[in-house]
C-alpha cells in the first residue's frame, strides 16, 4: 500500500504532530508499506521507514495554542495536481487541523484524480489554551466543511481531542492514541543512562521553557516544600525557550540554588537515560495538551513515577487521578510532590499502573489501529 502522510510544517521539527508522523511512518515502513510525506518548508531527509519526504510550499511563521509554529504558504493546485497523479496514493493521511492553503488542497485535488480510488483520512492533535485558540480553530472548521467531506474517516489522539474535534469541525472521530516505541526507549535508555541523585531523590522535568509547560509552576510548588522534603530532592529542569532566564532568577531569590538545577537542552539520544534516572518525573502543564508523548516517553522510560497537570490530555493519557497534579496551585502540588518524594511505596504503585498504562501506547499496538483507519 502506498501512504502519504500530510503535514502542514516541516517533518523535522521537534514537536508533537511531527513525532506522530515520523513514529507512524516508521511504523507503517516496517509492515511492508511505501510511506511519504508530503510536507510544507524544508524536506530534510526521510526518517527510518520512510521511502521520501516531499515539499509542496514554503512556509511562514505564526503563533497558535501557546506554541510558535510554521503554517504554509498557498500550493500551487496545477503542482499539486501532477504530482498526486504521478505518485497515484492508496492512502492520503492529513494531520489536522489543516490549511485550507496546503493539506486541504492536497485533499481537494486527490479526490479530483483519483475520486474515491484513494482513501483519505486525518488524525486531529489538538486541544486549545485558551478562547482565542478554542474559536479559532472552530471557525477553521466552519471554514473547511466542505473539505472535511472529501474524507473517509477520522481519527484523534485522546478522548478529550476527540470531543474538541466533534464540536469544532463536526466530525466523529476514533480515539488512536501517539504512539510511542516502548522497547526502543527502554533500550536506549540502559545504553546512555544518567546519574543519579547522590542519595536524592531525583525530580525531573524535560520541556520547552515556555508558560503552559509549567517549569515555572514547578519551581515554585518545591518552593513551597517542607524544607526537609525539600532538601531531600535533586530537581533537574531540562530544555531551552524564553523562560529560562525568569526561571534561574525564581531559584536565586527562592534560595532553590542547591537543590534545582537548569540542565538545558537535552538531545532525543539523551532523552531515554534522563527520563529514566528520574524518580519522579513531573510534567505539570497547564492546558493546550490534546495527549501527553512525553508522559509515554517517561513511563516507557522507566521513570519511577510520573505526574502531569491536570489538564484533559494530559489526565486521559495518565488514567490515574493520584499521578494528576493542579499547577497552578502551588500548596496543593507541594503538597502532592512531597507526598511522592517521601513514599518509595507510593513511587512504585504508580509505577506498576504506568508499566500497564503504556503498552496500551505501545507502536505494535497502535499501528494494528491506524492500519485499520486504513482499510487494511
Amino acid at each position: 500500500m502506498k501512504i502519504a502522510l500530510v503535514l502542514d510544517d516541516a517533518l523535522a521539527r521537534p514537536d508533537g504532530v511531527q513525532e506522530y508522523v515520523r513514529t507512524v511512518g516508521r511504523a507503517m515502513g516496517e509492515r511492508g508499506h511505501d510511506v511519504h510525506v508530503l510536507c510544507s518548508g524544508e524536506a530534510g531527509p526521510p526518517p527510518p521507514g520512510i521511502v521520501e519526504v516531499h515539499s509542496l510550499t514554503s512556509n511562514v511563521g505564526v503563533t497558535f495554542n501557546g506554541n510558535g509554529l510554521r503554517t504554509p504558504r498557498p500550493a500551487s493546485r496545477s503542482r499539486l495536481r501532477a504530482f498526486l497523479a504521478a505518485q497515484r496514493y492508496d492512502v492520503i493521511h492529513v494531520q489536522t487541523p489543516h490549511s485550507p492553503l496546503f493539506a486541504a488542497r492536497v485533499v481537494r485535488e486527490a479526490r479530483r484524480v483519483q475520486g474515491a480510488g484513494v482513501r483519505i483520512v486525518a488524525t486531529f492533535h489538538i486541544l486549545p489554551d485558551g478562547s482565542v485558540s478554542e474559536w479559532g480553530t472552530r471557525a477553521l472548521g466552519l471554514g473547511l466543511r466542505r473539505n472535511l467531506r472529501l474524507f473517509d474517516a477520522f481519527a484523534a489522539v485522546s478522548a478529550p481531542a476527540s470531543a474538541f474535534a466533534r464540536w469544532a469541525f463536526g466530525v466523529e472521530s476514533v480515539v488512536i492514541p501517539n504512539a510511542v516505541r516502548v522497547a526502543d526507549v527502554r533500550a536506549q535508555a540502559e545504553a546512555q543512562p544518567w546519574s543519579a541523585g547522590e542519595g536524592r531523590t531525583v525530580v525531573a522535568f524535560l520541556g520547552r521553557l515556555v508558560e503552559r509547560k509549567g517549569a515555572v509552576e514547578l519551581v515554585e510548588a518545591v518552593a513551597a516544600m517542607p524544607r526537609a522534603a525539600r532538601d531531600g530532592v535533586r530537581v533537574r529542569i531540562a530544555g531551552k525557550g524564553p523562560l529560562r532566564s525568569r526561571i534561574e532568577e525564581l531559584v536565586a531569590t527562592r534560595g532553590l540554588g542547591d537543590s534545582v538545577e537548569l540542565v538545558g537542552f537535552v538531545s532525543d539520544d539523551d532523552k531515554p537515560g534522563f527520563l529514566a534516572a528520574a524518580d519522579v518525573a513531573v510534567f505539570p502543564a497547564t492546558g493546550g495538551e490534546s495527549f501527553g508523548i512525553v508522559l509515554t516517553e517517561a513511563m516507557a522510560a522507566g521513570a519511577g513515577a510520573v505526574l502531569g497537570g491536570d489538564n484533559p490530555g494530559y489526565a486521559w493519557t495518565l488514567d490515574n487521578p493520584d499521578a494528576v497534579v493542579n499547577p497552578r496551585d502551588a500548596v496543593g502540588f507541594a503538597a502532592r510532590l512531597a507526598a511522592v518524594v517521601d513514599s518509595p511505596s507510593e513511587r512504585e504503585a504508580l509505577h506498576a499502573q504506568q508499566q500497564a498504562r503504556v503498552m496500551d501506547f505501545d507502536v505494535a499496538t497502535v499501528a494494528d489501529r491506524v492500519e485499520a483507519l486504513y482499510g487494511v
